[in-house]
């Protein structure tokens, strides 16, 4: 078995940080920027041994290479993870003893998880008008160019967004047994993918209240749009895929002999 410690800390590099004496201040009353990744699913589609963020891909677990893209970011104030109560596997992994990450309780669904992580963060000091990133925990392929895009492009934005691809392929409406109603335009379809990048206090009053009212919230965006504001589309690399199916994983592992952030 290969050496996962020693792969963690070749690939790990401490949060740096762009402040000097002479600005620091000023940027102390900057909005920060936290990363949140919800790791508590069991990801039941792979039919795998265990759940599909501890899978292996080029030397490293799907859930260090998600971990990675953002550990050694400069504009990024710290990392909290979400894992279920019950984990047994998060604590052999070398990341487990990282610093950098904060670790809370998952919840029973996606937005149950990503609320604990923001409650973590407003009672570490994190501000409203901070900003979050919520990223899956089983899409370990984001670019930097994609993250310093999405954080270049929506620093300023009023309400946020997220990365996205065009729809490409010819999508089909179908109905219950599986047979097409229609042909749908895709000019304006678009695939969400992460990191989503919202307000914190925002995030946290649209999936509180999403919660209350019980609607189903499949994504951060999916609760802000609910609270009545549009995020924004920034596009991405159609690379940065969410492993889902055994296919996914494979298709990472011939695409890529070597990973590195």
């Amino acid at each position: 078995m290969p050496d996962m410690s020693s792969a963690w800390s070749r690939t790990a590099k401490p949060f740096t940080s762009s402040r000097n004496n002479q600005v620091g201040a000023m940027k102390d009353f900057l909005p920060a920027f936290w990363a949140v990744i919800p790791a508590a699913g069991i990801g039941a589609r792979m039919a795998a041994d265990r759940p599909k963020q501890y899978l292996q891909l080029g030397g490293l677990t799907i859930l260090e290479h998600s971990l990675l893209c953002f550990l050694d970011h400069p504009r990024l104030k710290g990392l909290v993870i979400s894992l279920a109560v019950d984990d047994p596997y998060w604590a052999a992994l070398p990341c487990a003893k990282d610093a950098r990450i904060q670790r809370v309780d998952g919840g029973s669904e996606r937005s149950g998880s990503v609320l604990n992580a923001l409650l973590h963060l407003h009672a570490q000091g994190a501000r409203d008008n901070d900003w979050v990133l919520v990223h899956d925990a089983a899409r370990p392929n984001l670019a930097r160019s994609d993250l310093d895009n999405l954080l270049g492009e929506l620093a300023d934005d009023p309400v946020g967004g997220l990365l996205a691809v065009p729809a490409r392929d010819t999508l089909k409406r179908a109905d219950s047994s599986g047979r097409v109603l229609e042909t749908v335009d895709r000019s304006l379809i678009w695939q969400a993918f992460t990191p989503q990048m919202f307000r914190l206090g925002a995030l946290h009053r649209a999936l509180a209240d999403s919660l209350v009212s019980n609607v189903n919230i499949t994504d951060e965006a999916s609760a802000i749009e609910w609270a009545g504001q549009s995020p924004r589309l920034i596009e991405g690399r159609s690379d940065n895929i969410k492993v889902t199916r055994p296919e996914d994983l494979e298709w990472l592992r011939q695409r890529r002999t070597e990973f590195g952030h």
